[in-house]
């Protein structure tokens, strides 16, 4: 343990992915960063079996600690992080990720220019051969380039590669676990951090590399899931008295389709048409979720 509070708390939460928490750690362990100015909090989400062990592997290389709490959430495990931790600011990734070598180093540059903004990095899909992996990752790059045009005036990133300082972070409440699991923390996070009147800033520069593998049923879930979290999203903002979201103008679902184009990724018809089925899944999963909700309050 260092004896001084090091410069970032590197908070990943996991559930029952010991191979991916491996790989991550692994990654962790060869950024190109000093050792004595972060420490590692893993996370473990209510595993039948806690990766003790593991994560004991890697304190001859690390600051790690593990820290197991009953299963709550990707959104509760990294909140508990951040309840622990050290740094003066947090980062967080998932277990499924692996940060480039110069990541955090691209954080602390970052944070020197934007001290108490919420920092957001790029995030490359590693297996260019699951169609549905691309797809999914290839939405969220195209998120960011719509919403995140203008660098110091961002407004979304997703949870699996940002950087926020660590008081400010529990000033503003933290992650919401009242949002279905895995859907919407992110988005309400970065909404709320703005509502606050904070600013986010996107830092390209800070990659890492997600291994999230999909198969058609799993895609389409996830992005069902997605709209079912869209609906909890708004209504927290109208708690709030924010004003309603309006749907995107058509050049948006236009842009989408023809993102995978403009990419010039594999498959390049199939990938378009996974587009168009995400927006399908997240439509059904809104008013999937809306019409069970307004029957259960009746």
């Amino acid at each position: 343990m260092n004896t001084e509070n090091p410069y970032f708390s590197l908070i990943i939460p996991t559930y029952e992915r010991p191979e991916q928490l491996t790989r991550c750690l692994n990654s962790v362990a060869r950024l190109d960063y000093p050792k004595e100015k972060f420490e590692v909090i893993v996370v473990d989400d209510g595993s039948a079996s806690p990766p003790e062990e593991l994560v004991k592997s890697f304190s001859d290389r690390l600051d790690i600690r593990l820290i197991t709490q009953i299963n709550a959430g990707p959104a509760g495990a990294r909140n508990t992080g951040a309840n622990n931790a050290n740094g003066r600011y947090l980062a967080f990734t998932d277990d499924d990720c692996e940060p480039g070598q110069k990541w955090m180093q691209e954080y602390e540059n970052a944070f020197e220019i934007y001290p108490e903004d919420l920092l957001g990095g790029d995030i490359i899909n590693a297996l260019e051969d699951n169609p549905y992996s691309m797809a999914s990752q290839l939405l969220v790059n195209y998120l960011y380039s719509y919403y995140n045009t203008e660098p110091e005036s961002a407004s979304f990133f997703t949870s699996n590669n940002i950087a926020i300082p660590r008081e400010a972070f529990l000033e503003s409440g933290g992650f919401d676990v009242t949002t279905l699991r895995a859907t919407a923390e992110d988005r309400e996070l970065c909404d709320r951090w703005l509502y606050q009147g904070r600013k986010l800033a996107y830092v390209p520069q800070a990659v890492i590399y997600h291994s999230h593998k999909l198969s058609l049923r799993a895609f389409w879930r996830q992005h069902f899931n997605y709209g079912r979290g869209a609906y909890y999203f708004r209504k927290v903002r109208a708690i709030r008295g924010q004003e309603k979201i309006k749907l995107e103008p058509t050049s948006f679902y236009t842009g989408l389709i023809g993102y995978p184009f403009k990419r010039r990724v594999q498959n390049l018809y199939f990938t378009s048409f996974l587009m168009v089925v995400s927006q399908i899944a997240n439509a059904l999963g809104y008013y999937w979720e809306r019409a069970v909700r307004t029957l259960n309050s009746t």
